[in-house]
Parts: C-alpha cells; sequence; structure tokens
C-alpha cells in the first residue's frame, strides 16, 4: 500500500504514470482542502476535483485543472451581469460577519460570487453544486468525495485531508489573501511576508488518512507550502509521517520552481526557496528523488532522474524511481 499526498498541480501529475509502479488500487491520494473557498454560496475544492477530473479521465490537461473542452458561459454572464449593474469585479470577501455564518468555513475563504474571479467552468460548477447540496443535505467533505469519487469512476481511494475547514491565507504587503486571491487573481505578484493555516488548531484529519499516513508515503512534486503544508499541520500527521516510511519528490531544478510560487512561498517560511529546502519542509522524509542535473545534498538517500513531467511516460519514469526510493530505505 501506498499513499501520496497531493495538492496543486504536481502531484496529480506524477500520478498520471504512478501505475507503472504501484496497484492503483493499493494507492491512496490524500488531498490538500486549505485552498477550499466558497464562492457564490458553493463550495469549491480545487485540489479534490483535479484528482476527480483526472481519475475520471476528463481533466484538461493543458491546464491542469477543470474539465477538458468544458463551456464558461455562466462565468461570462456573471461578469456581463456585473459589468452591465456597475458591480465591482475582483476577488470580494463577504463581510466578517458572513464569513462562518451558516456552513462551517474558517475565517476568510467566503467570497461574493460577483464577477466570479475564478473561471469555473459549467460542468465544474455541476460539481460544485452537487457537492454543495450534499453538504447542506449534512453528509460531511469525505462522504460527498467518495460519492463523487464513485461518480467518476476512480479506482484510487481518494480521502480529504479533513473534513473540517482550513484556509491558507497569504500575507503580503497589499495585505492578507486567501491562497486563491493570491495565485488566481493576483498571479502570485504580490510579496509574501508570512503564510497562515487558519482554522487548522482546531481541525482534525479526515476519517482513515492517519490509518493511510501509516503506509508508505509518497510526496509528490507539489507546492511544499501551501499544497502540502496545511496537512502537516493536522494533529498527528507530522508524528504518524515521522514514523512511516517518506519519500519526498522535489518541486525545484536547484533554485528553481518547476511552476507556481514555490520559491517566493519557502523564503516566506523561512526554507531555503530550492531542493535543499525541503530537507526544511519534510524534515520526516526517509528519501528524496530530485533531477539529474540538481546537485543538491542531503544527510539521505537521495535518488536523482529526470524529473521533469510533461507527459504519462515521464510521470512513469518517476513513479518508478519513487519505487526504487522505497527499495533503498524500506
Amino acid at each position: 500500500m501506498v499513499t501520496f499526498l497531493s495538492g496543486g498541480t504536481g502531484t496529480p501529475k506524477l500520478l498520471d504514470g504512478a501505475a507503472a509502479a504501484f496497484s492503483p488500487e493499493e494507492t491512496t491520494v490524500v488531498a490538500n482542502t486549505g485552498d477550499d473557498i466558497e464562492i457564490g454560496g458553493l463550495f469549491v475544492s480545487p485540489d479534490v476535483d483535479t484528482l476527480l477530473f483526472q481519475g475520471g479521465g476528463v481533466l484538461d490537461r493543458e491546464m491542469w485543472w477543470g474539465i477538458d473542452g468544458d463551456t464558461h458561459r455562466t462565468n461570462a454572464a456573471l461578469s456581463d451581469i456585473a459589468s452591465a449593474a456597475g458591480l465591482p469585479d475582483g476577488p470580494q470577501f463577504l463581510s466578517e460577519e458572513r464569513q462562518t455564518e451558516g456552513r462551517d468555513l474558517a475565517d476568510w475563504r467566503r467570497f461574493s460570487g460577483v464577477a466570479e474571479f475564478m473561471t469555473i467552468g459549467d460542468r465544474d460548477r455541476a460539481v460544485h453544486i452537487t457537492r454543495t447540496s450534499l453538504l447542506d443535505q449534512g453528509l460531511s467533505l469525505s462522504e460527498a468525495t467518495q460519492r463523487l469519487a464513485d461518480a467518476f469512476g476512480l479506482t484510487i481511494d481518494l480521502l480529504p485531508m479533513s473534513d473540517d475547514p482550513v484556509a491558507s491565507l497569504v500575507h503580503t504587503e497589499q495585505g492578507m489573501m486567501h491562497f486563491q486571491e493570491y495565485w488566481v487573481a493576483h498571479r502570485g505578484e504580490p510579496t509574501v511576508e508570512t503564510v497562515e493555516f487558519r482554522g487548522s488548531s482546531n481541525a482534525e484529519p479526515a476519517p482513515g488518512v492517519i490509518d493511510a499516513l501509516e503506509d508508505t508515503v509518497v510526496i509528490g512534486p507539489s507546492n511544499p507550502v501551501t499544497s502540502i503544508g496545511p496537512m502537516l499541520t493536522l494533529p498527528g500527521v507530522a508524528d504518524t509521517l515521522s514514523q512511516s516510511t517518506v519519500i519526498a519528490v522535489s518541486p525545484f531544478l536547484g533554485d528553481d520552481a518547476f511552476s507556481g510560487p514555490a520559491g517566493d512561498l519557502m523564503s516566506a517560511v523561512n526554507a531555503d526557496p530550492s531542493t535543499e529546502g525541503l530537507a526544511t519542509a519534510y524534515p520526516f522524509a526517509d528519501a528524496f528523488v530530485i533531477d539529474e542535473g540538481d546537485d543538491a545534498e542531503f544527510d539521505r538517500p537521495t535518488i536523482r532522474t529526470d524529473i521533469e513531467i510533461d507527459s504519462s511516460d515521464d510521470a512513469a519514469r518517476v513513479a518508478r524511481t519513487v519505487k526504487e526510493a522505497i527499495d533503498i530505505v524500506d
């Protein structure tokens, strides 16, 4: 049995070839939910959805989010209505008193749907409507995720990291922003001062997560701060990982992140923004898989390969290298 920790696009890209080394029926994926938001009354779980769409064979692999070939008529109509009505566009947090009104939410992840700053496709929106309705009927996020995983025909086990609300908040020179606002609306341009995982002190791992982490764990090439970091703040997670076999795949080539704002966010949490910074981000890792051209050094086994993933064949190569690392440290 093997468990992958997943967030953003890095780990899903690795999962495209994971079957070359790991049986899907013996694979569990724990997904980050620190990026979850409510927008326009709909509960959106981006990192869970990427895995749903990937497993269902409908993921837009150009963008690595959303559904391939989706239309965006509702999103466009929302912008048209806002413009005609003279309503503001861009991210708009609902008022403080409405942040936690009704459904249990972490402070500052509830947005207005006016002009909808995130581009949500029409078929994608159907998933959010279904999830929100299931939650409103009393299902937990884990239960709702299982229903959706069944609907998309997933062969892996998919678990959200927690049923409780956690919000990844980025404190910048321009003020506090939810990660989605920072990355989607502002393209990661504001200077980051620090990162906060609000709600994590009161959250618990979702059912099955701790058990899954007692198996061999692979941390894919996801952003160590906002994709993997929220999971590590949950009670019992870091302690369990310290007792398990953990392999971490680098999202860096030396000082350069393959994609996303990993470098800036690593600096903000006082970790070296490079492959070598993974020793700080993942002190419990038993081995690292890094690029063959990377000269980073660790005091633990380090296996090198070409870690750039542009195809399922690339993903299979990296997955086989991960399996090699597991065999070395087990």
